[in-house]
């Protein structure tokens, strides 16, 4: 067996070695626990000319597109606040024809990730869509957006989505060891999904543990080390969204950036301020400090709240005993092997 390869290293080092200008992106994360500070990373490191894959588009999505780093989006959601009259980087990105939209369903947009975690080609998914826009209107991707075809079994018409493979994943969880072990709890929605169907992942987490605290636990292991291609810990990384077990969602900052975001010259002060002011995560929570205060920060501190343990203990003992003798037999595992040839137990 051999010995696990440690992987942790910073966001900038991270997004440094396994993100470049040009990749499909996609944030794996789904709504709450969003990864922050790796997409704020790569805003840093200007990775342009991305397809971004984005299941829930709350502000990370809106902060890569105001960056000018998105060419192309596959996504299910995006928060544009106020509709087409409101602010929003998407919107005003949509209009100015600089960025490209391709618009799936939650169930589609998950059929495809399944599809790609799976090392399959593509996913059937329930024809009813095809009576709706969702189907009709297509951008970038054209006749691959949907394909129809028969049903080699029974004839009948079936829809189907491609399955998709992006370059690389960033996404948050709440702890991982070392190796990249990641474990995450709450409500799931396409993050392991999303990690499995990428070619690289890194991982962000509010805290490093050792790896037996992983091996305690092994339930929460959605990705698993050897798929991980560095993990980063950055206590807050995924504020100022909610992480179940650490914090919880920071209004306050939520209103600020949504107000901020209403119009580009707001939208370019609040990344100057947030992201291109603030070299790394700790920097970025010392500015919070600064301005809203301590006990701003500790009101979002979530209350402990455990789940009943289970037992992983096996009723399983070892056929051999403390010598090396076979319990009901009393011979060694030589000695077995002699008594089965020659009874003739091995055949050739």
């Amino acid at each position: 067996m051999g010995i696990a390869k440690e992987k942790r290293m910073s966001a900038r080092e991270a997004v440094s070695r396994f993100v470049s200008s040009g990749d499909h992106l996609i944030i794996g994360n789904y709504t709450l626990c969003a990864c922050a500070e790796l997409v704020y990373e790569v805003v840093r490191q200007e990775k342009k000319g991305l397809t971004l894959y984005s299941q829930s588009g709350v502000f990370d999505v809106e902060v890569m597109v105001a960056a000018g780093l998105v060419d192309r989006l596959v996504t299910t959601y995006v928060l544009r606040s106020g509709g087409k009259s409101g602010g929003s980087a998407v919107e005003r990105a949509l209009k100015a024809g600089t960025l490209a939209l391709e618009d799936y369903s939650n169930y589609n947009y998950n059929a495809r990730l399944v599809a790609g975690m799976h090392g399959f080609s593509f996913m059937q998914v329930f024809e009813g869509l095809m009576v709706t826009d969702l189907f009709k209107k297509r951008s970038f991707m054209g006749d691959d957006k949907f394909r129809i075809i028969q049903c080699p079994y029974t004839g009948k018409t079936l829809l189907t989505v491609p399955a998709a493979n992006p370059d690389v994943c960033i996404v948050h969880v709440q702890r991982a060891d070392k190796y990249g072990n990641a474990q995450y709890w709450g409500a799931l929605g396409s993050v392991a999904a999303a990690a499995l169907a990428s070619k690289r992942i890194i991982v962000s987490c509010e805290e490093i543990v050792e790896h037996d605290v992983i091996q305690s636990s092994p339930h929460h292991t959605i990705i698993p080390a050897y798929r991980v291609d560095a993990v980063v810990e950055v206590p807050w990384g995924a504020h100022p969204t909610e992480v179940v077990g650490y914090y919880n969602l920071d209004r306050l900052a939520y209103g600020m950036f949504q107000v901020s975001a209403a119009t580009e010259e707001g939208m370019q002060a609040w990344l100057d301020e947030w992201v291109y002011g603030c070299r790394d995560r700790n920097a970025y929570m010392d500015h919070y400090v600064e301005k809203m205060g301590t006990r701003a920060l500790d009101r979002l501190k979530a209350k402990a709240y455990y789940s009943a343990p289970v037992s992983y203990g096996s009723a399983f003992t070892s056929p051999w005993d403390a010598e090396g003798r076979e319990i009901y037999m009393g011979v060694t595992f030589d000695e077995l092997e002699k008594i089965m040839a020659d009874r003739r137990v091995f055949h050739e």
